[in-house]
């Protein structure tokens, strides 16, 4: 199901003195917070962004009001969250937020294979877990697996790869 606010990334360290954050994005692309004028604290209080840049694989994050080193420290560890509506993402792409919850079946026989319940990133792609009766089953997120995702029905059809579903 689509969501109204998402996570966007963590606040995991400082940079300088001037109250600058460090975020690690929940993203495909460390940019990806540059777009935004607002994000939100994990009980939906809105923050004002300042200024946001990709630096690697972080985005270094000023915010309206932090201004020295002791104020951004009370931040880390922190869950960012950003408006699904204020997202500039095109309709067939997703969070792991919305993913979280789907039902995923399999593409040509229907059958229900479990319920999506974690995504890791493994750096070549993300791997899904899908669960069903207290078992974990590990599916790479790869287009040749992915069939399709139903955000709003909340359903996965998945073409899985000989082996991972047998029980044998």
């Amino acid at each position: 199901m689509r969501k109204e606010f998402l996570e966007a990334g963590k606040i995991v360290g400082t940079h300088g003195v001037k109250g600058t954050l460090r975020v690690q994005p929940w993203s495909d692309d460390s940019a990806f917070l540059e777009s935004f004028k607002c994000v939100y604290l994990a009980d939906k209080t809105p923050v004002k962004v300042v200024s946001a840049k990709a630096h690697g694989n972080i985005t270094l994050l000023t915010l309206d009001g932090v201004d020295s080193i002791e104020k951004a420290e009370k931040f880390r560890n922190k869950t960012l969250l950003v408006k699904r509506e204020d997202a500039d993402i095109s309709e067939d792409r997703y969070f792991v937020d919305e993913l979280i919850g789907c039902k995923v079946y399999d593409a040509d026989t229907n059958e229900f294979l479990g319920t999506l319940c974690d995504v890791s990133a493994t750096g070549a792609n993300d791997v899904w877990h899908i669960s069903k009766d207290n078992k974990e089953y590990l599916v790479p997120a790869i287009e040749s697996v992915i069939v399709s995702v139903d955000i709003d029905g909340e359903t996965v059809l998945i073409s899985p790869m000989g082996g991972i579903f047998d029980e044998n």
